[in-house]
C-alpha cells in the first residue's frame, strides 16, 4: 500500500501594479477508483491484488495507492519598493486506488474482507491527509513572500518555488516514514494481510 505522488509546480503569475491584502485558498478534490479482483479465499484475493494492483515501481504492484498532484496560481503585487504575493490559489487533486472483489464471497471471507478493506482505506486516507497538510503548509509559506527591489517579481517567483520545494520534500519524507512504520515486520499492513488469509488477526 505504498503511496505514489506526482507534484508538478504549475506556476502561473500575474503582476499587478498595486498593493493589497494577500489572500489564499486551496481547492481539494478527492476521488476513488477501484480495480477488480476475484477469488474465493483470502490467499486467492491477495494473489489477485499482486497481479492487478496499481504499479509501484517497474516490477512490483501495490495493494492500494494514493496519488496526488498540486498546482498553484499566484498573483503578485508590485510597487516601486517591493514585490509580494497578492493572492495565491492552489488546487490539490487526490486519487485513491483500491481493490474491489467481483462476485459473491463466502460469508466468513466477506467478513474478513470488510475488515481488511477498512484497514487499507484507513491507511490510504492518512496519505491523503498528509497531502492536504502539505498543500496548506505550502499555501501559508507562499502567501508570506515579499522581496524588496524586485522588478518583474522574478526573485519573488524563485523564492516561492524554493519554499514549495522545501515543503514538498519535508512532506514526502513524512509520507515515507508513515509507510515504513506501517509496512515494517509485524506492522499494521502485515497484520491486515495475516487476518485476510487467516494467519492471525489485527
Amino acid at each position: 500500500m505504498r503511496r505514489c505522488a506526482w507534484i508538478p509546480i504549475a506556476f502561473l503569475a500575474a503582476c499587478a501594479g498595486f498593493a493589497g491584502q494577500a489572500s489564499a485558498a486551496v481547492k481539494v478534490t478527492e476521488s476513488v477508483q477501484q480495480y477488480r479482483i476475484s477469488g474465493k479465499s483470502g490467499e486467492a484475493l491477495l494473489k489477485a491484488m499482486d497481479r492487478r494492483g496499481p504499479k509501484h515501481g517497474f516490477l512490483t504492484r501495490a495493494i492500494a495507492q494514493t496519488s496526488y498532484s498540486v498546482a498553484w496560481t499566484i498573483e503578485w503585487a508590485e510597487t516601486a519598493k517591493a514585490c509580494r504575493v497578492k493572492r495565491v490559489d492552489g488546487e490539490l487533486v487526490v486519487l485513491y486506488t483500491l481493490p474491489r472483489p467481483t462476485g459473491d464471497l463466502p460469508p466468513d471471507l466477506k467478513r474478513r474482507w470488510r475488515k481488511f478493506y477498512a484497514g487499507v482505506k484507513k491507511h490510504e486516507k492518512v496519505h491523503g491527509d498528509l497531502a492536504r497538510r502539505m498543500a496548506r503548509a505550502a499555501e501559508k509559506a507562499i502567501a508570506s513572500v515579499t522581496i524588496a527591489n524586485d522588478k518583474g517579481c522574478r526573485k519573488s517567483s524563485i523564492e516561492a518555488k524554493r519554499r514549495m520545494s522545501a515543503i514538498y520534500a519535508d512532506y514526502e519524507a513524512r509520507q515515507n516514514r508513515f509507510d515504513e512504520k506501517e509496512h515494517r515486520d509485524g506492522g499494521r499492513v502485515e497484520r491486515l494481510i495475516d487476518a485476510l488469509v487467516q494467519r492471525g488477526g489485527v
